[in-house]
């Protein structure tokens, strides 16, 4: 029997379970290594299978938060919740995804790319780049990630490809294989793809409205020793909390009686600060500025930033600002991982830093998040539930109306054509992860963005007061 026959026959006996009502809507399908395992298959044979089944329509998801079934595609009236695209099929909006990007940005960028293009300097820009990047690259970047209050001292800056590589790379270097790391209760999902590549266990953190607490920090380290910590308390995602400054002052406090190192992931920060346009914080100290918790505690923080948010995703470099003597051990993770920028991702941002690109970019993105933050507010005022965001944030956390479950919603979303992320996707550790959704604002079109939430709406009205 060949592969493609016996991948598709596979798929067939489980559309066949769901036609008959076995497998119903929003049912997650077992993970594609138990699949595998179960079935006596290859791994990349439960690939095929799920990708069929994703190609008829009839599941929908993605490898590290599950694969769901699809809800019905209409409601009980038979009233279409989206437009339907030419064809009859609903357009796929993804608000899962979350790349800003604005009107002019390729113009904007094309300027720097050009004296690149030279051959005598393409040829040194597509050399292999150190983790300590150039001397003038680490004191630009310095530079621009320096807020009120705090400047990273350039010998303590160092490059990866992305974010995500920084974030791998400091961990890496801090938490040998079962060591504990805390995490708040919600976490950005790849940090358990990470943890679990490294061989380390996530110990979730309890949160309240300000964050992460300093007592649950305490708590988990008396229980059994942490070795790190990995925190976002600048616009945290998913629920864009940021932490106010007395808060951060008491963690700083708590971090530094553990002498525990910390990997602080500020991503998102650019958008955050009493500098934003048209920004009504009146009282910083309460509401939390964009000031790193590293300010409080620069000999053990490992600051993760980057440009994939602020420029573009395809061309970007990730930056670790680390404690001077942890530089040498930060590098040789780098190294180790192949987590290394590419030198002419490196020469591009810095002269897009250097001639005022990214801080163009980063204004008009601050302007557009801060018009769909209105959006959101606008479309689901109406839907039930709680909306949980910040005014400047490109996401919203939509703790969701009573009669919906977060995987139930996210299949029925699915159905219109909308992808989201569940709120299973964020959660650490045993508990009952939260019946909410994270949506993603920066990728749609604005048009697109608000159909869709229009949609959604009506879906969550729809549960909410039954068929």
């Amino acid at each position: 029997m060949d592969d493609d026959y016996d991948y598709r026959r596979l798929a067939d006996r489980i559309a066949e379970d769901i036609a008959a009502g076995r497998l119903r809507p929003g049912e997650r399908l077992p993970p594609q290594r138990a699949f595998a395992r179960r079935r006596g298959i290859a791994g990349s044979t439960a690939g095929r299978v799920y990708g069929e089944l994703v190609r008829r329509g009839l599941v929908v998801g993605e490898v590290g938060r599950g694969t769901f079934v699809r809800a019905a595609p209409s409601d009980p009236d038979g009233r279409a919740l989206a437009e339907p695209a030419v064809g009859g099929t609903a357009a796929t909006v993804n608000l899962e995804l979350n790349y800003p990007s604005v009107p002019g940005q390729s113009e904007l960028l094309a300027p720097a790319l050009a004296p690149l293009l030279r051959p005598d300097v393409l040829t040194e820009a597509l050399r292999p780049a150190p983790a300590t990047g150039t001397a003038e690259a680490r004191t630009v970047v310095a530079g621009l990630l320096a807020t009120p209050g705090w400047r990273p001292d350039p010998d303590g800056v160092l490059f990866a490809g992305n974010a995500r590589q920084a974030i791998a790379a400091a961990l890496a270097s801090l938490v040998r294989p079962g060591g504990r790391v805390g995490v708040e209760a919600l976490t950005y999902p790849l940090v358990k793809e990470i943890a679990a590549r490294l061989g380390c266990t996530l110990v979730p953190l309890a949160m309240d409205q300000e964050g992460l607490r300093p007592d649950a920090l305490a708590a988990a380290h008396r229980s059994a020793p942490l070795s790190a910590l990995y925190v976002q308390p600048t616009l945290h995602n998913p629920t864009s909390v940021t932490t106010s400054d007395p808060r951060k002052r008491e963690l700083a406090g708590v971090v530094r009686q553990l002498a525990l190192p910390v990997v602080e992931d500020r991503i998102w920060s650019f958008l955050a600060g009493s500098e934003r346009p048209g920004s009504e914080r009146a009282d910083p100290e309460r509401t939390g500025s964009g000031e790193p918790l590293a300010a409080h505690v620069p000999e053990l923080a490992h600051v993760v930033d980057g440009l994939s948010k602020r420029v573009a995703p395809g061309l970007t470099v990730g930056f670790l600002v680390v404690p001077p003597d942890r530089a040498q051990a930060v590098a040789a993770a780098v190294r180790s991982g192949g987590w290394s920028a590419g030198r002419f991702a490196l020469e591009a941002g810095t002269r897009w830093v250097q001639d005022g690109t990214v801080a163009r970019l980063v204004a008009a993105k601050r302007v557009d998040a801060a018009c769909r933050q209105r959006l959101v507010a606008r479309e689901l005022a109406s839907a039930g539930g709680t909306v949980r965001s910040d005014p400047y944030a490109y996401y919203a956390w939509w703790e969701l109306p009573a009669s919906w479950r977060a995987d139930t919603f996210t299949a029925a979303a699915a159905a219109h054509g909308i992808a989201v992320t569940p709120g299973n996707a964020f959660a650490v550790g045993p508990q009952r992860a939260p019946d909410a959704v994270r949506l993603g604002l920066a990728s749609a079109p604005e048009p697109e963005l608000v159909r869709a939430l229009r949609t959604l709406a009506a879906v969550a009205r729809r549960g909410r007061t039954g068929p």
